[in-house]
């Protein structure tokens, strides 16, 4: 048993803030890209773009997080 803890994989809060902030950064360009490719649908294209909006915001406030991880030395 102690052998497995030493080799246990410790995921961090900075590494999920990380990958949430990932994800949120593709997420707007996906709705963006989805926005862009409709053409006959005014109201998806609205609520694509809407989305988009919400989720640059969500990745912003990620960013602002590990902006501040790293000015505090967290890894």
């Amino acid at each position: 048993m102690g052998e497995f803890r030493e080799h246990e994989l410790v995921i961090t809060t900075r590494d999920k803030v990380m990958r949430a902030w990932q994800n949120s950064t593709e997420l707007v360009r996906d709705f963006q890209s989805y926005a862009h490719d409709i053409q006959d649908d005014d109201d998806a294209v609205q609520v694509f773009l809407d989305f988009a909006a919400e989720e640059a915001e969500h990745a912003s406030r990620f960013l602002a997080m590990l902006h501040q991880y790293q000015k505090n030395g967290i890894n």
